[in-house]
């Protein structure tokens, strides 16, 4: 059984009500099989007041072992690389966070905000947020690049906004049983951050056939007009269908490409930036010179039924 602590910093606790909804597995089934005993969780744990403090002086003081600490939300250093716009008890959050990660076997981001500074630390960042160990796309944030936890791993970071249920807490679930997390360039598992959010959508083939929609309510692609990141995105929103029902492209609502480390884009989350017609940011893995080739012969073998939009949504 692996003991975890998690604790809230800059947060909404929207990976908190992403976790209470994980089904597959939930996460009361890892407590109740023996997978997880959890020591704190704000949402979870019934504790007489100063419970957390005294949970933490333990850890600190190595007389409690923590082998998963999980980080909700932004880190917030200021004012002035204090950290005291969030505190516990007169002590700078960013300080409890740094003294548990050095106890801890590993180390979890739980959402972009933790994993990268997220919404709080998109310009102008007033209040100096940053990731556990990146600042949006710069590797380094509360902890330097080459910082390892006890288990010899950097952070890992289970970025989203929220979360995808599932991608907690079975990263949890293999963390626990000392499974392997081969993870990204952006310690991310690649388990759950390898295929494009693209991938899987009900509106591939309308993308295919250059079929763009020009307002929301369509079922055509969302990508050339309406900002969506889908197809440069790495999430599993698609593939794995949040409550096994549906995704945001499916219910007809761009994908902002919350678990990219610049999310959210500085700009309009609704509007495709364009050099003349063709996206600035093409699909991973396609070059310029082959997307406008390619999209001219699709549009012109576009078949009636694509024109009508008669596939199901």
């Amino acid at each position: 059984m692996a003991t975890l602590l998690w604790l809230q910093t800059g947060s909404c606790s929207g990976d908190t009500m992403s976790l209470l909804t994980a089904d597959s597995p939930s996460i009361e089934t890892l407590v109740r099989n023996g997978t997880l005993d959890i020591l704190w969780h704000p949402s979870l744990t019934e504790a007489r007041p100063g419970g957390l403090g005294g949970l933490i002086a333990e850890i600190e003081a190595g007389t409690r072992p923590l082998d998963i600490l999980c980080i909700e939300g932004s880190l917030i250093t200021g004012p002035l690389g204090t950290g005291m716009f969030d505190s516990y008890r007169g002590r700078p959050k960013i300080q409890i966070a740094e003294a548990l990660a050095r106890r801890a076997r590993h180390v979890v981001a739980v959402g972009t905000c933790a994993a990268f500074g997220g919404i709080p630390a998109a310009p102008p960042n007033p209040t100096d947020c940053t990731g556990l160990q990146f600042d949006r796309e710069t590797p380094g944030g509360l902890l330097p690049p080459d910082w390892r936890s006890g288990a010899g791993l950097p952070v890992i970071n289970l970025a989203g906004c929220p979360t995808h249920p599932t991608t907690i807490t079975r990263s949890l679930a293999m963390i626990a049983q000392g499974l392997p997390l081969e993870l990204d360039g952006l310690n991310r598992p690649r388990a759950f951050y390898g295929s494009t959010v693209h991938q899987g959508c009900t509106r591939n083939e309308y993308h295919d056939y250059n079929l763009e929609e020009t307002q929301l309510g369509g079922r055509g692609c969302l990508f050339f007009n309406l900002g969506c990141q889908g197809p440069n995105t790495l999430a599993n929103c698609n593939s794995e269908l949040w409550n096994g029902r549906s995704s945001k492209p499916r219910a007809g609502v761009p994908c902002f490409g919350c678990t990219s480390p610049g999310f959210p884009k500085d700009g309009d989350l609704f509007r495709t930036e364009k050099i003349g017609a063709v996206p600035v940011a093409l699909p991973l893995g396609v070059s310029r010179a082959h997307y406008i080739a390619y999209k001219n012969l699709a549009q012109a073998a576009m078949p009636l039924r694509i024109k009508n939009r008669d596939m199901e949504p």
